[in-house]
C-alpha cells in the first residue's frame, strides 16, 4: 500500500511537472503570410501552425505572445517570454545576443516594391527597423528610412516618403497582386541565412527540443508542406 501511495505521489508529480512545462512563443504579428492576427483576434499565419506543432512534438504546451518588433529581442532577453518565432533571419549580429535553433525556412529574396518599374534604387529605401534589409539599404549607399511597422513602410512608398521598399519577398508579394498601385521590381537581393526560433542563451534544453522537432518535420516532409501551403519560399 506504501508502494502504491508512494509511486501515486510520484505520478501526480511527475504530472504537475508536464504541466508546468509551458512555453512563450513570442511573435509579431503583423507580417503576413508569417505571422498576422486573423479576424478572430488570435496569431495566425505559417508561424501559428508551425509553432503549434512542433510544441506538440516537443510535448510542450505553447502560449501564444505578440511583441513590437523593434523590441522582440530585448523582452526575450528580459524574459517576457521563451522563444521569438516571427520570420527572423539568423545573422551573426543577432547571435551575439541570442541562439537560435536550426533553420525552418530557407533564406527569401528580399525584393522591392515601389509605384513604377523604372525607380532609381540609389535614391530613398523604406525597411522595417531592426531588419536584414534595414542593414542591407544601410550598406548600399541608398539612403535608409526606417519604419517600426511592416505596414508603415508601404505608407511610406505610398506618400511619397520613399522611392521603394525593401523587405521579404512573400511579404511583398500578396501586396503588389491586390494593389494596382503597387509593383515588384524585378531586381532582388539574397540576404541573411535562412529563419530559425530565436531563443535565450540559457536555454539549451528549449533550443535542443525546438532543433530536433524541426529537424523531425524536415525528415518526414511536412515542414515542406506547410512551407507550399503559406508560400514563404524555397523547400528543404
Amino acid at each position: 500500500m506504501k508502494k502504491l501511495i508512494l509511486s501515486t505521489a510520484i505520478l501526480a508529480l511527475t504530472a504537475g511537472l508536464a504541466m508546468a512545462d509551458t512555453v512563450r512563443m513570442g511573435t509579431e504579428g503583423a507580417y503576413p503570410p508569417w505571422n498576422f492576427i486573423n479576424d478572430n483576434g488570435e496569431v495566425d499565419g505559417f508561424e501559428r501552425e508551425l509553432g503549434d506543432e512542433l510544441c506538440k512534438r516537443a510535448e510542450l504546451t505553447c502560449e501564444w505572445v505578440t511583441n513590437e518588433w523593434d523590441s522582440i529581442i530585448p523582452n526575450l532577453v528580459s524574459g517576457n517570454y521563451d522563444t521569438i518565432i516571427a520570420g527572423m533571419s539568423i545573422t551573426d549580429e543577432r547571435e551575439e545576443v541570442i541562439d537560435f535553433t536550426q533553420n525552418y525556412s530557407q533564406p527569401d529574396p528580399s525584393a522591392y516594391l515601389a509605384m513604377s518599374d523604372d525607380v532609381d534604387l540609389s535614391g530613398v529605401i523604406a525597411a522595417q527597423t531592426g531588419t536584414i534589409q534595414a542593414a542591407f539599404v544601410a550598406a548600399s549607399g541608398a539612403t535608409l528610412v526606417e519604419f517600426a511597422s511592416p505596414d508603415e513602410t508601404i505608407a511610406a512608398v505610398r506618400n511619397g516618403e520613399a522611392d521603394a521598399v525593401l523587405a521579404d519577398k512573400s511579404y511583398l508579394a500578396p501586396i503588389a497582386e491586390e494593389n494596382a498601385d503597387l509593383m515588384l521590381l524585378s531586381k532582388e537581393e539574397m540576404i541573411g541565412g535562412g529563419v530559425g526560433m530565436g531563443v535565450r542563451e540559457s536555454d539549451g534544453e528549449l533550443k535542443a527540443k525546438f532543433d530536433a522537432a524541426i529537424q523531425s518535420m524536415k525528415d518526414d516532409g511536412s515542414l515542406n508542406a506547410l512551407i507550399e501551403k503559406w508560400e514563404i519560399g524555397a523547400t528543404f
